[in-house]
């Protein structure tokens, strides 16, 4: 599989514009989006064309239908990971209060893969059948990200997970309006995202060399989700063709490279919310 250089950010840049090929376009959302990225990143386009029909109009288009159930399968995997993940990040916290924290926000995560279970059930989608693909490369990349401690947890959770979600925002303004509205409401802020700044900024104050170290944790977090998020999309041509214009209004090459810029200053402005360098 051909993939793009990693420049010294941490960021991954194949030859053509800073894109991945064709085939190979996609990061998957893996948690919670943070506070700060409720909503869609600035200049992200409008939607338009297939995005003013429902869902029972545009599912007439098989492939249309093919690519939102890979979608919608990616979003569910993801968010079973993050309840998952979520848990086991609170048997590291440090106090009771923060276990409770991480407790609560695991339960809304739990709400989301729900919704989206709901979803693939009523539009005539075993939900199980519509995850398993995605499975796979998701439990590899969580396995190769395991967090060593509690700071390094929260970073991955804010840091890592939220590039994936600022590519959801991009992908809902091409969707019908159904899907739209449930791809959305499912990205919404479990409250991850001020409660991770906080602890995070708080650690730094104290001991400042703990910087260092997250920086650099986060700029391989970085690479590590554009590089799976490639192997998982390879596979999946409905998606993939979606997300290169293939299929009713998606992105052409040159939106596409507009649109991991957006997410790469996204992911700077993050960082420095979290007093790290990106």
């Amino acid at each position: 599989m051909c993939v793009g250089r990693i420049h010294g950010n941490g960021v991954m840049y194949p030859a053509d514009r800073g894109l991945p090929p064709p085939h190979e376009r996609a990061i998957l959302r893996s948690m919670e989006t943070p506070d700060n990225a409720t909503e869609a990143i600035d200049g992200a386009p409008s939607p338009t064309g297939i995005a003013a029909q429902d869902w029972a109009t545009a599912s007439a288009d098989p492939q249309y239908r093919a690519a939102v159930v890979d979608l919608l399968g990616a979003l569910a995997y993801g968010e079973l990971a993050a309840f998952e993940r979520l848990a086991e990040d609170a048997k590291l916290a440090p106090s009771l209060g923060d276990k409770a924290a991480l407790a609560r926000m695991a339960s809304a995560e739990f709400h989301h893969f729900e919704q989206l279970t709901d979803r693939l059930t009523a539009i005539d989608e075993v939900p199980a059948a519509a995850m398993e693909p995605f499975g796979k490369a998701l439990d590899e990349f969580h396995r190769q990200t395991a967090p060593s401690d509690w700071l390094e947890g929260l970073v991955k959770a804010y840091v890592g997970d939220s590039i994936a979600s600022d590519f959801y925002r991009e992908i809902a303004a091409r969707l019908d309006t159904d899907t739209r509205s449930l791809v959305l409401a499912v990205l919404d802020d479990t409250g991850h995202g001020n409660f991770a700044v906080e602890k995070v900024r708080g650690a730094i104050e104290a001991e400042p060399r703990v910087g260092g170290r997250l920086a650099l944790w986060a700029r391989r977090l970085m690479g590590e989700a554009l590089s799976q998020a490639q192997r998982v999309v390879a596979d999946r041509d409905a998606l993939s063709t979606m997300l290169v214009g293939g299929v009713a209004d998606g992105f052409d090459l040159a939106e596409v490279g507009r649109m991991f810029s957006r997410i790469t200053e996204a992911h700077t402005k993050r960082m420095a919310a979290l007093g790290l360098a990106a």
